[in-house]
């Protein structure tokens, strides 16, 4: 799996990029087809909450189909957590559809 990142209004240290491939490499045990994850993390300034809220969104390129998630949090790394557990419940879904195909035919 090939996994690209991307900052917006923010740098991205190493620390950050460490964490963010920890977590979504991670993601490869409940689907080993991923062929691409494509995650933008940004800082957004104009939101409706005050302070800084930060997002990540995930685009996941799989055979014959493409998931996308995102999410918002007054902590990045909270952002990143909770983008990678609805990918853990998108996937074992997906995956279980699958099998079910499989089953019935």
């Amino acid at each position: 799996m090939i996994i690209n990142l991307r900052a917006v209004g923010m740098e991205l240290t190493p620390a950050i990029r460490k964490y963010v491939e920890e977590k979504i490499g991670g993601l490869v045990k409940y689907d080993d087809q991923i062929l691409n994850a494509d995650v933008d993390l940004g800082l957004e300034t104009h939101h409706h909450n005050k302070g800084e809220i930060f997002s990540c969104s995930l685009t996941l390129q799989l055979p014959k189909d493409l998931v996308k998630i995102a999410k918002t949090e007054k902590n990045l790394y909270k952002s990143v957590d909770k983008v990678k557990d609805h990918a853990r419940e998108v996937l074992s879904a997906r995956k279980e559809k699958l099998r079910d195909e499989k089953r019935k035919a």
